[in-house]
């Protein structure tokens, strides 16, 4: 088992992460507060940009094998070497539907 540091960028949070567990169940357990949903590589709620570094997630089924080579499911990206991680960034797939629903919860502004 290899431990790998993953640093959140802009944020000032690291945490240290061995290559058999996700990442999301390390930010839990060090109660850094990441977005997550499904817990199952679908919903792309814990998405994050890979900045540096790679990860292995074969059952991030949420995201196309393009975008899995740029985007971690934290959920399911255990790390593969020491990671810089975008949190909050999420894949062209999804950043189109998002602006076409009125932003990421799908909320409309009531003026």
């Amino acid at each position: 088992m290899t431990e790998y540091t993953v640093e959140f960028v802009g944020t000032g949070e690291t945490i240290t992460c061995t290559d058999k567990e996700t990442i999301l169940s390390r930010c839990l357990e060090e109660g850094i507060a990441q977005e997550y949903s499904c817990r199952v590589g679908m919903c792309l709620a814990c998405s994050a940009e890979i900045v540096e570094g790679e990860v292995t997630q074969p059952a991030a089924r949420g995201l196309t094998e393009e975008e899995a080579e740029r985007y971690a499911l934290t959920c399911m990206a255990r790390p593969q070497s020491d990671l810089k991680l975008d949190r909050g960034k999420y894949p062209p797939s999804i950043e189109g539907e998002l602006e076409a629903s009125g932003g990421r919860d799908g909320a409309v502004a009531d003026d």
